[in-house]
């Protein structure tokens, strides 16, 4: 004891050697690599990417609550230092509600009756053809039932649907790949041909046609008798962006199915260096093959 302190003898410090054998500096720690930063903690578990996948897909359905109580779970995630790993319901979930979505997306772009595309998908999928060069050209095809209204007057708008469904699986029959059927308005429907000159989208066009000429529709109603009028309207290639819309390439396939019309009905009518010409009922008369007629 050494020294006093309010007459207490106070403890004798230890020598600086003696402390360190009493009490060894810890080892250092284990070298654990670079240090993780939270994003890459949480994604590495994947779960912010799969409810930020659900909060996508909810949003698109109207779903906006549901999508934000998910999104608010991502942003929790991304605040934590673990990373949890995504259990296995959540999967299926994420993959359900992805096939849902896809279904649903579909379903949005086809004619109810008919099972074609509809309008809305016609005018968007046209439009972006219309911007791709270097294909060779894209054709449209404007078809409509001859003398349809009869067809409901006389045998009912049951079997009239009956027809429309069995005219698309015609008209979608032996399509160049690529190509589509989609329904334009009540009996009329559109044949869109990607990729294909003029002759090629002609030939396609005529080949529909006859395949509705010649299927036996008396064993669907004694004396039923189906035909189509088609105007083929066909925009070349020219290496650049094409200068007319999808509008425009409607119109004038509407206008050369009038020809077509004009012409006696169930043929073909598409324009070529300038003129009209007809190909099926017209070119059968005639005897003579496809011939241009008078604007």
């Amino acid at each position: 004891m050494t020294g006093l302190r309010d007459g207490f003898a106070g403890p004798e410090p230890l020598r600086e050697d003696v402390a360190r054998g009493l009490c060894p500096a810890p080892a250092p720690p284990p070298d654990l690599g670079p240090r993780r930063t939270r994003h890459e903690l949480a994604s590495e578990g994947g779960m912010v990417e799969l409810h930020e996948s659900i909060a996508a897909l909810l949003a698109s359905r109207g779903q906006w609550r549901q999508a934000y109580h998910h999104l608010r779970s991502a942003l929790d995630l991304l605040s934590t230092q673990d990373a949890p790993r995504v259990p296995e319901q959540l999967r299926h979930e994420v993959n359900r509600l992805r096939r849902e979505h896809a279904e649903a997306r579909e379903q949005s772009l086809r004619d109810s009756l008919t099972a074609s595309y509809n309008r809305r998908y016609l005018d968007e999928r046209l439009a972006d053809l219309l911007t791709v060069t270097g294909t060779g050209g894209l054709a449209v095809g404007l078809v409509d039932l001859d003398w349809f209204k009869q067809v409901n007057d006389n045998y009912g708008h049951l079997l009239g649907d009956r027809v429309l469904q069995r005219v698309v699986d015609l008209l979608q029959e032996a399509l160049p790949s690529g190509a589509f059927c989609a329904r334009y308005g009540g009996e009329e429907f559109v044949l869109v041909l990607p990729t294909i000159d003029a002759a090629r989208a002609v030939a396609v066009c005529e080949a529909a046609r006859i395949r509705i000429e010649r299927f036996p529709w008396a064993q669907m109603a004694p004396g039923l008798r189906v035909t189509v009028s088609i105007g083929m309207a066909h925009e070349p290639d020219t290496g650049q962006e094409s200068s007319i819309t999808a509008e425009q390439q409607l119109i004038e396939a509407d206008a050369l199915l009038y020809a077509a019309k004009q012409s006696g009905r169930n043929a073909v009518a598409y324009r070529s260096a300038d003129e009209v010409h007809i190909a099926g009922l017209a070119e059968q008369s005639s005897g003579t093959g496809a011939h241009a007629v008078g604007q």
